[in-house]
């Protein structure tokens, strides 16, 4: 296999310094209801798992996104327009984007935005490869954070999230968070989202809960995750992976189980556990295509065109800034 040329590339680091890491999860396990945040899922094991979970049978909304978009892809890059600077957030290994750079009409650049610095500069050098004329400016992010997006004159900035990565937000984060984005693209500016739908709670928890395990290996990551970087004493066998729906907050809600009391120590805390007390670490809201209309509006876009399967489980919208 060819080693990507990452020397190609001149990487624009925001990445957080180790102590917000210890700082954010020692936070959230002094809570109450104890949580970790789900943007520390992302290093680059955690990335890889994540594209293993893309793949699986249950998994629905990757695979649904994607027909989605070879079905409706030349009415997308209509919307969008050419000579756009496409702006990706939480870019991951930028296989839809492939699609829509292969479509789009003139492109003039692409700023992907990872935390994950190693996953983030493979896939950038991967598309460097790929288009060799486009000028690719790899951003290392936190992307909740306020930091500068490069510009590239004559350019339009147009914002993909595609992954349903907006329902990892509660309804107010995901409303600043698109308030944000607006300001990003500016008046008549776009965004292309993918928002995954309510549907049967089976099949929403089946995604959750694969019987390969990878989605339980995926949330435990985040512990290996700790103990490697800030000298957690999580036992692993310890902790269960749990993924339910909440009917009342229309979210997938992942958890780790405590097995038993138990303590554990990260950094300089000793954390105690009560048996069956357990870790949020990821939140992910399924919304009718009303509530996300409304949402939209109250941060400042309107829905200019939605997109679906067949059978409503998924959706891309094309979301322009008022």
């Amino acid at each position: 296999m060819k080693v990507p040329d990452f020397d190609t590339l001149d990487l624009i680091d925001y990445c957080p310094p180790k102590d917000t890491f210890l700082e954010d999860v020692q936070e959230g396990l002094r809570q109450a209801k104890k949580m970790i945040p789900s943007k520390f899922f992302y290093d680059a094991r955690g990335s890889q798992l994540f594209e293993d979970i893309t793949e699986l049978p249950e998994y629905y909304p990757t695979r649904t996104e994607m027909a989605i978009m070879e079905c409706f892809i030349g009415e997308m890059v209509a919307r969008i327009g050419p000579h756009c600077l496409l702006v990706e957030y939480g870019s991951g290994s930028s296989l839809k984007t492939r699609r829509l750079l292969d479509n789009l009409i003139d492109p003039v650049g692409y700023v992907p935005i990872d935390i994950s610095r190693q996953h983030l500069m493979q896939s950038a050098a991967a598309l460097k490869e790929r288009y060799p004329h486009l000028e690719i400016l790899p951003v290392c992010a936190d992307y909740t954070t306020d930091f500068h997006l490069p510009e590239i004159d004559g350019a339009h900035p147009v914002v993909f999230f595609p992954g349903s990565t907006i329902g990892n937000f509660t309804p107010e984060e995901a409303t600043d968070f698109l308030r944000h984005l607006a300001e990003v693209v500016g008046p008549g500016g776009g965004l292309l989202i993918g928002v995954d739908l309510r549907k049967d709670e089976a099949v929403i928890e089946a995604a959750y809960n694969d019987a390969q395990g990878v989605t339980a290996a995926f949330n435990k990551n985040v512990l290996v995750r700790i103990n490697e970087a800030l000298g957690g004493t999580f036992n692993l066998d310890r902790f269960a992976h749990r993924a339910f729906f909440n009917k009342t907050h229309s979210r997938i809600e992942m958890h780790l189980v405590s097995l038993g009391d138990q303590c554990v120590r990260v950094g300089d805390r000793q954390i105690p556990f009560r048996d069956s007390e357990t870790i949020l670490t990821e939140y992910s809201y399924k919304y009718s295509l009303a509530r996300f209309a409304a949402l939209a509006v109250a941060a400042g876009f309107i829905v200019e065109q939605v997109w679906t399967d067949e059978r409503d489980y998924f959706s891309v919208q094309y979301l322009v800034a008022q």
